[in-house]
C-alpha cells in the first residue's frame, strides 16, 4: 500500500481536497480563473463571495466551490456584462447568494 508520502511524490493530482476547505489565497485564484485582482474585492465586498480569514484584514482564502462561484461571476460581468446589481439577481434566482 501506498503512504501519504509517496502518493505526494507520484502523483500530486491524487490528493483530495474538500470542496468547502479555504486553501487558495486571492493571488492563485487569479491566476487559475485569469482574473483581474479586483473581480475578487468588488465580489468580497459586495457580500457575494466571502472567503475566510484569519484576522480582519488577512489574507483571503477561497475553496474549490468558491472559485466556481467566482468564475462564474465574471462569466456574467466580463461577458455579459452584467452589472454587480444584475449579479446579485442572478445568483439569488440561481440559489447561489
Amino acid at each position: 500500500m501506498m503512504n501519504a508520502r509517496n502518493k505526494l511524490n507520484n502523483n500530486s493530482d491524487d490528493i483530495y481536497i474538500d470542496p468547502d476547505e479555504p486553501v487558495f489565497t486571492t493571488g492563485v485564484v487569479c491566476r487559475i480563473l485569469d482574473i483581474p485582482i479586483w473581480v475578487l474585492k468588488q465580489l468580497d465586498d459586495e457580500g457575494i463571495v466571502s472567503p475566510k480569514r484569519e484576522k480582519k484584514g488577512d489574507t483571503r482564502y477561497y475553496s474549490k466551490k468558491e472559485l466556481g462561484k467566482v468564475q462564474r461571476c465574471w462569466y456574467y460581468l466580463n461577458e455579459k456584462k452584467v452589472s454587480v446589481n444584475g449579479l446579485k439577481v442572478i445568483l439569488e434566482i440561481e440559489g447561489g447568494m
